[in-house]
């Protein structure tokens, strides 16, 4: 590695913390900037903050380099938007691709207007950004955002990355030997902190790579126009795991996603009843999370299932509300019973002022229409409390508790009460 993408200048302390402790204490810290003062202020601020090692980079293409030869080690990459040779964009779009696991800080001169958008297409590459910094960096501005840090979920999780390839027949073959479990999300009345039910999500127990997420499988399902084989399983599995529930004296209901594209068959509704009640569930004790985009197309086909699904005394939530098209005109044609709040507007609502307006604004949309409000994403203390504070009805987020196995969810919520 040359000096020019690496500095001489390690910051690598005996021990963690031995820099002087604070919020970075024990991290290793990317710092790519183009202005060679400003990078060493920014190294100079993480090692009294306690950075156990800040790696430089004077651009995008040398931080990447950095990253790859010493195999992406960082837990948080600090970087500017407006540099020479690759820009922070092309940077952060190029480390989201190679799933480095870190989180992000940018710091930059930019307007908030375009820092908005900016972090707009962090969320879109699936980024897990703590923060904007504007220039010259604060010591208190970056202390905030350090202590936002929180290892990566995905990682967290032990799940595989979402770009691992399965073949279909890999995929029905898993589905044949019923390797396809409902990992539950607590979901907690916020006004009260009762749980009321869990969300239901799938993820597929390979005998070879271990946890793999839906990322992995669910969208090639969908274009083989097979994903009515997942969603009887998630369906079956979700019920029976309810029900014992229940009979065990949790009085707890269970949300599942359906596939918008299944819903353009008139007769989608009929096998959905059919195959909850033959688990002994009754339907008004399950919740089914729809798309925005479903009620797109074969209008009069989707409104028919989900008005004998809600006829039926199954919940109807909108899923993702906010992401998908003709927002107003889904509710006015279809009886929901849940507007659910996608987790872009969530997680930066704290910190955000248009997506805490969204929030905000979908939260009265709800009262008005006299519906329930549920929000998920909610990953730190201040997303919570600005839920809460805000009116929301119900949340779900990883401030309370990731996606478990449903045979472990009964003992979690003893725990909770």
């Amino acid at each position: 590695m040359s000096d020019r993408k690496r500095s001489a200048h390690d910051g690598v302390a005996d021990g963690p913390g031995e820099a002087g402790g604070g919020p970075a204490e024990g991290m290793m810290v990317l710092v790519a900037e183009d202005q060679e003062v400003t990078r060493s202020l920014l190294v100079a601020m993480l090692e009294s903050l306690g950075a156990k090692g800040v790696i430089e980079a004077e651009d995008g293409r040398a931080a990447l380099e950095i990253s790859r030869e010493l195999g992406q080690p960082f837990d948080i990459v600090i970087t500017d938007i407006d540099m020479p040779d690759m820009d922070g964009m092309a940077f952060i779009r190029k480390l989201s691709a190679v799933q480095s696991g870190a989180s992000l800080i940018i710091t930059s001169a930019l307007d908030r207007g375009l820092l908005d958008s900016v972090e707009a297409m962090c969320a879109a590459y699936g980024a897990r950004l703590l923060g904007t910094i504007p220039k010259p960096a604060s010591a208190e501005r970056m202390a905030e955002l350090l202590s936002r840090f929180r290892p990566q979920p995905q990682m967290a999780d032990n799940i595989a990355v979402p770009h691992m390839a399965f073949t279909l027949d890999e995929v029905l073959a898993g589905l044949a030997h019923e390797e396809f479990e409902p990992y539950m999300q607590p979901q907690i009345e916020l006004a009260s902190g009762r749980v009321v039910g869990a969300e239901a999500l799938v993820r597929w127990r390979h005998p070879e790579k271990g946890i793999v997420s839906p990322y992995a499988f669910v969208e090639l399902l969908e274009s083989e126009g097979r994903i009515a084989d997942l969603t009887w399983l998630m369906l079956a599995k979700s019920a029976a795991y309810c029900k014992l529930w229940r009979e065990g004296g949790l009085d707890l209901r269970v949300s599942v996603n359906i596939s918008a594209k299944l819903l353009s068959d008139a007769t989608m509704a009929d096998a959905i009843i059919w195959q909850v009640q033959n688990q002994g569930l009754q339907p008004h004790h399950m919740t089914l999370e729809v798309s925005e985009s479903a009620a797109m197309s074969h209008v009069g086909e989707v409104i028919e299932n989900l008005l004998r699904l809600r006829m039926k005394g199954f919940g109807l939530s909108v899923d993702d509300y906010g992401t998908g098209y003709s927002t107003a005109q889904q509710l006015t044609r279809v009886p929901f019973t849940e507007l659910k709040i996608d987790r872009a507007f969530v997680s930066h609502a704290s910190r955000k002022e248009s997506s805490r307006q969204i929030l905000e604004s979908s939260l009265e949309m709800a009262r008005r229409l006299n519906i329930r409000s549920a929000a998920e994403g909610a990953e730190t203390p201040e997303d919570w409390n600005l839920l809460r504070q805000a009116g929301c009805d119900i949340a779900q987020g990883y401030h309370v508790a990731k996606p478990m196995e449903a045979q472990a969810f009964p003992e979690w919520v003893a725990g909770w009460a």
